[in-house]
């Protein structure tokens, strides 16, 4: 077995709550040839189809931007870590998405170049990627979660949750979701995500990415340990009456 601690973490997250569900069957793949002796570029690189290929970090040349080098070369420098093996498994799941937001950035790169700034653009793609979460869900909790009303979110209405989908697609959230707190909180993409399988919502969110859409930063933050169903202790509904966390 491959005997690292970001091992370790993985093998949690696959024991963990609803965040990794989508993300399950992909991940144990990994795992297992993780376990075998594989590398995680291997590993990862043995998944098919992949959109990219995954190398050792010191395939990034020097001076040459991390975006850059994966629109021109076709290659991703993966570190021996949990968030890398998060953001491969974004690759592997979220093809189009990803290469969208890859797209995005080196746009952005050739208009302005690259400074000690992102720029909003880039800072809004970054954010989405690292920490973004796409929900399907009815009117009623749309309404409620763009009013940070949070009692009628998760109290109020929350028989509908039942009818609602929540994907976190940002792997540096899902790192964080390895061990869960409850101020941990998602940037949803502020459009209704389409339901269905991943490989719509695939497609879907490569459309939503769009320079013009990301600079306006389209997002609503939403604490997901509050989720009905995604973690035991907000059956109390005390659990909401935390300002720190729910605020309004």
């Amino acid at each position: 077995m491959n005997a690292t601690p970001w091992r370790d973490a993985l093998a949690g997250l696959e024991a963990s709550g609803p965040w990794f569900d989508p993300w399950r069957d992909a991940g144990k793949r990994v795992a297992n040839a993780l376990d075998s002796g594989a590398t995680l570029p291997q590993a990862l690189n043995r998944q098919a189809p992949s959109a990219i290929e995954f190398v050792p970090p010191n395939d990034l040349p020097a001076g040459i931007a991390y975006e850059q080098h994966i629109f021109d070369s076709g290659r991703c420098p993966t570190r021996e870590c949990l968030h890398d093996c998060l953001n491969g498994l974004a690759w592997l799941e979220l093809p189009l998405a990803k290469r969208q937001l890859n797209r995005v950035h080196v746009a952005q790169i050739a208009a302005s170049g690259v400074g000690e700034r992102r720029g909003p653009v880039r800072d809004a793609a970054t954010l989405f990627d690292e920490n973004g979460a796409v929900l399907s869900a009815p009117g009623p909790l749309w309404a409620a979660l763009a009013e940070r009303d949070w009692l009628r979110l998760f109290v109020g209405l929350r028989p509908l949750w039942s009818q609602a989908r929540l994907l976190v697609v940002g792997h540096a959230l899902l790192e964080k979701l390895a061990a869960p707190r409850k101020n941990l909180t998602a940037h949803v993409w502020a459009q209704p995500c389409p339901g269905g399988a991943v490989a719509d919502v695939d497609e879907w969110l490569a459309g939503q990415l769009t320079a013009g859409r990301l600079a306006a930063k389209p997002f609503l933050p939403l604490p997901v340990l509050g989720v009905p169903g995604w973690w035991p202790g907000n059956e109390e509904f005390s659990f909401y009456d935390d300002p720190l966390v729910f605020r309004p």
